[in-house]
Order: structure tokens, then sequence, then C-alpha cells
């Protein structure tokens, strides 16, 4: 099975994919799937483990705000307001009086804060670290345990075992994605998806140019992607710029080469709920409905694409489908990505496989190299090792962590967030990282981990871990941050091989518990 971040990765509950490859005899617009989706088949996981992924929150838990135990709290300023006996009223609450008794009072002058890091709380100690996880990083539903706790402040080792030796990482991966975007990328970067004329006056070309989140939601409907650009928006600029009817729509999706899926991708990934075809063009991140949570994927999203474009314009799909576009070709219509800063939050949260793969490959292309699954892996570790991290025994074969070939030190992701964690005055590109931190899911409140932190051993750590997930068939992991009970930041890198998706995942989420519950000096 996939990555238990399969787009949250791995915890929705999967889809019969049987049913879901059954096919009509033709392709979608006409646009034949490019090659490399047939791939060794995956040993799945024990039938009674259920899904291996942990999927993104369901779009309804995404409106809810999850506030309650999480530690960026503001406390003065709530508990002020509810003294006003107008505001008592107004709320019903149990002591408040049915009427004011006198003139209501100015409310207290408070000041409005978030609760953060102390750095000047005491620091912890290796021995201290060492004591308090012993017997947490010693339970057995682990298997093969790596792992990295680091103080980001000093960026001292404070705990390590086997941290030098690499294990798959699964969806962790998207860290170094992230992290190679994030240093090579501009935050104000957006992917753009034009449409062009072509060859002759009346036939139009899209060009795909990366973006998956494209959406076909109308007008006032909701975007699977916060912020998406929409396939209508796009239509009506070029019906109004074409200057006459339109016969034929093709797409140019030459913005990526090489094969749609990855060496150590299953048959079973694509389509599924969590991955598709890598393409450079695509609606919705392949998903064939947007009313549920996790619906499958588009066998052939390409071919979704130029189909609901041309119905938009009344058109017909040309024959062939794929083309390129003239490079010189008259654009009559363009859409744009929100910035990159808001695709690593998404994808980080969600645990976006295609999200991720676009992003890496946008590395791709910033360091000249192929826009492919190779090319961005090369890009990806050029980068990082510019940037100082080192990427000895680093081997990756994609950018979202699906591929069961990836290797990762837990040392590198221990790293990787130490520096993106810390002070802002070394040496080391600390501001251009430090968005990351924001994309990491919390414990208990949002993404990945939105389920996760809800019972004890691991409860009191709700809100005070932010952490990136992953999970494939006997492979759990978890890398992020934890505020101790002294006030100071930890960063942790843990990677475990031979558990299984619940024990190990729960077992993962007690060592960060145990973490914040220290004070570890």
């Amino acid at each position: 099975m996939a990555d238990e971040d399969h787009e949250g990765e791995h915890g929705w509950p999967t889809v019969d994919e049987d049913e879901e490859h059954a096919h009509d005899g033709g392709y979608p617009g006409g646009v034949p799937p490019a090659p490399g989706q047939v791939l060794p088949e995956r040993i799945g996981a024990p039938a009674d483990e259920g899904p291996t992924e942990e999927h993104a929150p369901p779009r309804s838990h995404r409106r809810k705000l999850v506030l309650g135990s999480v530690a960026l709290l503001v406390v003065a300023a709530l508990a002020g307001a509810l003294a006003v006996p107008d505001v008592s009223n107004r709320l019903e609450l149990p002591w408040a009086p049915n009427a004011p008794l006198g003139p209501v009072p100015e409310p207290a002058a408070v000041e409005r804060g978030l609760l953060g890091s102390d750095a000047t709380a005491e620091r912890p100690s290796g021995a201290g670290v060492t004591a308090a996880i012993e017997d947490a990083v010693s339970d057995p539903v682990l298997g093969d345990l790596t792992g990295s706790v680091m103080d980001p402040y000093t960026g001292s080792v404070l705990w390590e075992q086997d941290a030098d030796r690499p294990l798959t990482p699964a969806s962790t991966t998207k860290l170094l994605t992230g992290a190679a975007a994030a240093l090579s990328l501009d935050g104000t970067t957006r992917l753009s998806t034009t449409v062009v004329r072509g060859e002759q006056p009346e036939d139009v070309v899209l060009v795909g140019g990366g973006d998956p989140t494209l959406s076909r939601a109308a007008d006032g409907e909701d975007t699977f992607y916060p912020g998406a650009p929409r396939l209508d928006e796009l239509a009506e600029q070029v019906l109004d710029a074409a200057g006459g009817e339109i016969d034929t729509v093709a797409v140019d999706l030459s913005a990526y080469t090489g094969d749609t899926t990855a060496d150590g991708w299953s048959s079973e990934d694509v389509p599924s709920t969590y991955a598709a075809p890598v393409v450079a063009g695509m609606l919705d991140g392949a998903r064939t409905e947007l009313d549920e949570d996790h619906p499958m994927r588009q066998e052939n999203p390409a071919g979704e694409l130029v189909t609901a474009l041309a119905e938009r314009l009344d058109a017909e799909v040309a024959e062939p489908s794929v083309v390129d576009a003239a490079p010189e070709a008259e654009v009559l219509g363009e859409v744009r990505s929100v910035p990159l800063t808001d695709l690593l939050r998404q994808m980080l949260t969600a645990s976006d496989n295609l999200l991720a793969e676009a992003v890496a490959r946008q590395v791709a292309i910033a360091e000249g190299t192929e826009p492919s699954f190779e090319g961005a892996a090369e890009a990806t570790l050029d980068v990082l090792g510019r940037a100082g991290f080192d990427t000895s025994g680093v081997e990756l074969h994609d950018g979202s962590g699906l591929s069961e070939h990836n290797r990762i030190p837990a040392r590198l992701l221990a790293e990787l967030l130490a520096v993106t964690a810390g002070p802002l005055d070394g040496d080391r590109p600390v501001a251009e990282l430090r968005p990351l931190l924001d994309g990491l899911p919390v414990a208990g409140g949002d993404g990945t981990l939105l389920e996760r932190y809800a019972e004890e051993p691991a409860e009191s750590a709700r809100g005070w871990v932010r952490a990136k997930t992953g999970t494939l068939s006997e492979v759990n992991t978890l890398a992020g941050t934890v505020l101790d009970q002294e006030g100071r930041v930890l960063v942790f890198a843990l990677m475990s091989e031979g558990s299984t998706v619940r024990e190990g995942r729960a077992a993962l989420d007690e060592i960060a518990a145990t973490l914040r519950d220290c004070g570890c000096e």
C-alpha cells in the first residue's frame, strides 16, 4: 500500500480500485495515458491493518478551526471579555445576571499575545532527553527505529539512534522537496496555465504549466485547493480574446518529461485515492469528484482537462489531442495559482502527493535539470547540498515519498528542521526555510495529525507538536517540532520500519509527547 500521507496521506478509507479501474474502451478527450504506469506490484499490508496512508482531513474538518489544545492560545483577552456582564448575558453564560448591574465597566486593559518558545529557559541536555524517552524508544512495536532529537537554538544533538543509517522516509520526503523549493524559488512564484492560438486561427491549445490546483468548480463553489484558479475564468478569457468561434482544443504537456509514475510506485498507486499520473495539466489534483472527502483520482487527467475546456468553449477535442504549441503563439488567456508559499503550506499540511510532485518539478526547472522524477530528485539534492546540508546516504526517486525506494537518514531530517527552527542571526538559510514550519500539521489540530494525539499517553502533546507524517507498508515516520515544559523548542526525526500502521503511529506519537512532557535539563 502507499504512503499514509497520500494526500493527507493515509488514514482515509480506501476505495475498491478494481471497480474504478474499469475502462470504457476509450481515453477521455482522446489523450492516451503516458508511458511509465505499469510497475512491479507492491506487497500490501496485512488485511487487518486497514489503510496504510494518512489522508488529508475531510473537507468538513478542514473548515473547522481546531484550537482546543493548540499551543498558541490568546487567553487574557478572552478572559477579560467574558467578565463583562453584557457579554455574559449575550452568551447566556451560567454566571451571567439577567441584566447588567449598573454601568458596564470599561474592559480591563490586556496585552494580547501568543504563547511561544522561551529562549531564556533552561536548556535541555542530552542526558535529560535520553532519560526521558528511553522507555518510549524501546517499545518493540516500533521495529527498527532510527531517530534524532536536536536543540535548534544551539544546533546540538540531544539524542540519536542510528541517525546516519538511511531508511524509507515515506511522506517525510516532502520536507526535502519543500526545503529545496523554498531555497531555489521565490515565495511569490505562481504556476501558470495558458491557452494559446493553434496552427489554425480557429484552434486553441491549453499549455499546462504544472499547476495541479486548477479547478473545474463553478464561480461561487469551493475549490478543493483554497484560492485555486478556475477553468471557467480561463475559458471566459479565451472566448473574449478569440475573436470568433473555436473549432478544436488540444493540450500541450511538454512542461514535464519522462515517465508519469516513479520508480518504486506500485500499479495500485495510480490511479488511487491519493495519486494519479503526474502530468503538466490536470484539474483539482486529478480528483474525480469535488464533493467527496477522498475520491478516486483520474487515470487520464490531461484528457479530462482538455475535454472540460472544450465543453466550456463549445468546441471539439482535437485529434491528436496532445501537441506542442508554437513558442510564439498568441496568448488568449492565462490563470495562475496561489503563491508558492501557500502551495508549500497546502502540500505539507495535507501531505498532497501530486502537489509535491509539481513543486519538485518547479525546482528542477529552476535548476536546469529535466522536469522529470529523476531530474527533480537531482535538483533537490543539489539545492540542499549547496545550502550546507549533508545529503550522503540519500536516495530519491520522487518528491512525494510514495516511492518505496527512497532512502533518507533521520540525521538529515532533524538537521533540516533544526536549521528551519533555528535563530535568524546565523549563516544558515533560516529565513528562506522558516515558512515550512507553518505547513507542519498540528497534533490534534489539522492536516494529517487531525485525528491523532487523541488519547493518552500522547494526548498531553495535542497542540504542542507540529510534525510531518509518513506511512508506507510497515513504515512509519514523524519529523517535526515540540515545545517542552521549559518553553524550549526541540526538533525530532523518527523513522520506523517493521511496524504496523496503528501501533507504529501511536508509538511515535508517544515519543513526541514524552519530549513535550519533559523539562530535559
